[in-house]
């Protein structure tokens, strides 16, 4: 990709966090489902409730980046640090 200041990026730089981690929950139940994660990702374990895994995220240092549905009963965080 070309910037304006003359220099390609290089891979991987378009993220402005350096973990990303990807929580799955189901809006209607306000259940846990999946969680994906880069490799060295800080974490906490799930919790079956969505609201306190997204909870726990935010209180080590993670932002939500976006939220995305996926289905009727399926969304999609993206959690950046």
């Amino acid at each position: 990709m070309y910037h304006s200041n003359n220099r390609y990026r290089e891979i991987g730089t378009a993220w402005y966090g350096r973990h990303v981690v990807l929580v799955y929950c189901n809006p209607v139940t306000n259940q846990f489902l999946q969680l994906y994660k880069s490799l060295h990702a800080p974490t906490e374990p799930p919790h079956p409730n969505c609201a306190e895994t997204i909870s726990q995220f935010l209180s080590i240092g993670y932002k939500i980046a976006a939220i995305a549905t996926l289905s009727h009963n399926e969304v999609q965080y993206v959690l950046v640090k």
